[in-house]
Order: structure tokens, then sequence, then C-alpha cells
């Protein structure tokens, strides 16, 4: 702007000598202000108050008086005494939208307290204020909101980097109590150890969006939510894929109700249907201690779950037990998997015996195959013949289940 002006004035004086000698009951009031309309302002410490807070508005009083007098909107170096101001309200914790409104209510605060004074003659220099008052608002809010932001990201790294430590300390078994002081967090006591499987979003499929962005935008939102839905930090290491996220609890593993595993089940359906894709977990409970032999289990009862064709969801060991027992190293599993090796190349016969076991009946069995009920009678009676199991008594039943999870598991091992 044209320094070559005259300077404002107000009331038959310049504005910037008026506001200069009025700035301590300005500052007053600007205070007194936002701890009427913000409540985060309400919540500080007098101290903080009258003293660093009173000093930052006088700051930007006279950075805003110094516009007026001049008719020149702040340069570089003004600018960056703001940001690094803003900087200091982010390490404070105080949010971003109460500290931009500081900057607002400074200004209409310096406009209502001269108005009233301007004299007809002068409405053309309220115009001007008004006008410049604008300009400065419009300058400095993106250099505060850039400090304010610079210096939240940096924060963000390190508390990111520090919660990188501990979970690498609790997944790798070694004494977590130093890593967690590091990251400023208590440890819990316990954590729900969930290994994760992440189905593909409709767009990583589409020929016309990169599947790459699709994927990191799917991560991205399954991130937030989790940590959203948590409401407590939650400690992850995912992949588009999957991986592996630490829920803490706030009762010992041993202490957990039915309620708490049902609000996880909402959790994974809420952070499926946010991310677009469906969303598989093995899940075990275990105290800080314990965290790494849990995700060991977690991640098996995870490839058992998916391994028999599990629906999305939350599962516990529990839920897979026998799945799971027979998948370990042993003797038996070959000897169960070869009681079916009659049907190897029938491929019809064992899909009507493992539908009939899961659908409990041979009316469900007809339904779901879309064949007569007398087809499915004739194809257990052939399975008898060929493996001497009767899959209609409990006996045979319990047997030639666990024949087909030993078969299952001989064609598809575990990692």
């Amino acid at each position: 702007m044209d320094e070559g002006l005259p300077a404002f004035s107000v009331g038959g004086r310049p504005l910037h000598e008026r506001l200069t000698a009025e700035l301590p009951r300005l500052a007053s009031m600007v205070v007194a202000e936002l701890t009427e309309r913000v409540p985060a302002y309400r919540l500080l410490p007098g101290e903080q108050l009258a003293g660093d807070i009173t000093r930052v508005i006088e700051a930007n009083l006279r950075s805003f008086i110094s516009v007026l007098r001049s008719r020149t909107l702040p340069g570089q170096a003004e600018l960056d005494v703001l940001r690094e101001s803003a900087a200091r309200r982010a390490e404070e914790g105080i949010p971003i939208d109460v500290v931009l409104t500081a900057y607002h209510v400074g200004v209409q605060v310096v406009w209502e307290s001269v108005a009233p004074l301007v004299r007809p003659d002068e409405v053309g220099d309220l115009i001007g204020i008004n006008a410049l008052a604008m300009r400065y608002l419009e300058m400095v809010a993106p250099a505060v909101g850039a400090g304010y932001l610079d210096e939240r990201q940096t924060m963000f790294d390190d508390e990111r980097s520090a919660r990188h430590i501990l979970m690498a300390a609790l997944l790798g078994g070694t004494p977590p109590e130093t890593a967690a002081e590091r990251a400023g967090l208590r440890l819990p006591p316990g954590y729900l150890v969930l290994a994760i499987a992440v189905g593909a979003h409709p767009d990583e499929t589409r020929a016309d969006i990169d599947p790459v962005v699709a994927a990191r935008r799917k991560l991205r939102r399954l991130r937030a939510e989790l940590d959203r839905r948590a409401r407590v930090p939650v400690l992850s290491a995912l992949a588009p894929e999957g991986g592996t996220a630490l829920l803490p609890t706030t009762v010992a593993p041993e202490e957990l109700s039915e309620r708490d595993w049902d609000g996880l089940r909402r959790i994974i359906v809420e952070i499926g249907q946010t991310a677009g894709a469906e969303v598989t977990v093995g899940v075990v409970a275990a105290e800080p201690a314990a965290v790494a032999g849990a995700a060991a289990t977690a991640r098996e009862v995870l490839h058992v779950a998916q391994t028999f064709g599990r629906p999305p969801g939350v599962h516990r060991l529990r839920d897979v037990l026998l799945e799971y027992q027979l998948s370990r190293p042993s003797e038996a599993i070959d000897e169960l998997a070869a009681l079916l090796r009659p049907l190897d190349g029938n491929e019809e016969l064992v899909q009507t015996l493992e539908t009939f076991l899961r659908r409990g009946g041979r009316r469900p069995t007809a339904t779901e195959l879309h064949v007569h009920p007398n087809t499915v009678d004739y194809r257990l009676r052939k399975i008898e013949e060929l493996t001497g199991f009767d899959a209609t008594a409990l006996g045979g039943a319990a047997t030639v289940t666990a024949a087909l999870i030993a078969r299952r598991l001989r064609r598809d091992p575990a990692d």
C-alpha cells in the first residue's frame, strides 16, 4: 500500500496513537472476550492468561496497529513471529480454532472500540480501516495456521515414533516399561491383540482408478476409524492388506466381559463399513508382558478362520478350537485326512458332506445345493459306502468333521 497516505484518524486523533495508548486496556478486553466465548480459554490457569497469553495478544495488537499506522500489510519478518507464536500454542495443546479465533476477536475489539468515536468526516477512514482489517486477517490466518500445523506435525511424528518403539517392544517380548515412558503412555492392564486381514475396496479393481491410491485411501480411513471408535491410543502396524493392532483394555484379560467382546465386534464392523472393505480379525487378550505370544496366536486364529471360510468379523480362539487344535503338528492329522481319501476326485460328494455338516440336516442341505432331499440321502449313503462313516450319526459326524478339517489343512497348510 502507499505509505504516503495520511494515517487513519478517529475522533480527531491518529488511530495508531489512540490504540497504542489504550493497548493494555484493549488486551484485557480481548482476554475477557476470549474467556467468555471460548471454553478452552476458561480452562487456562489465571497466571497464563495474565502472563503469556496477554503478552501474545499485546504483540498481535501491536502488529495490527503497525498495519493501521503504515497502511501496509505485515512483511515476512512479522509473519514469522506470528508463526512462532502459533507453534507455541500448538505445543501447549490449544486447539487451532481457538488460536485463530483470538486474532479475529482482537480485530473485532479494536473495531468496536473505535467505531463509536468516528466523526462524519472520518467515515472514509472507517471504511479504509475495515478493508485493511479484512486484508490483515486474510494474510495472518494462513501464516498462523501453517505455524501451528507444522508444530503439530513435528509433535505427531515424535509421538508416532515413540509409539512404534513401544509396539516393537511389546511384540518383541522385551520389557515395555521404558518404551511406554518414552511414549508418554501408561501401560494398560491388558491389550486386545488383533491380527487383521483387510479385503480389497471396490476401487482397487477399477480400471480407471490407480489401485495403489485406492488402497492408501482405504488404509487411511481404516486407521482413522479404528482410533476414533476405540477412543484410546491404538498401537498399530497396518498395510492395505492388514497387519497388527493393539487395543488397550481397562481391565485385565481375565476380567473382560462379553460386553467388551461385543464392543470389539461393533468396532470391527464399523471400521469395515468406513473402509469399504471386509475386515477379518483374529484376536487374543493378553497382559503387556504376554503380547508377543498373543500376537502369534492371533495370527494363527486368523489363518484358521480364513482357511475354513469363516465370515468377516472377530474370531477368538474359542470360536475355532477344533480347527485350531487339528492344525497343530500331529501324526493323527495325516491319518484323519486319509479317512476321506476315497472321496478324492468327487467334489460333488465332498461339497454335499461339508454342506450337510454345516447346515445340520438333509432339507437345508438340499435347499442350498438346489437338489432334491432324496439326492442328498443318496450321496450320504455313497459317502458311507466309500469311507465307512455315517455322517448322519453322532459319532460318524464328529469323526468326518475332524477328517474334513484335517483334509483342508493338508491342502492349505499354515505358513
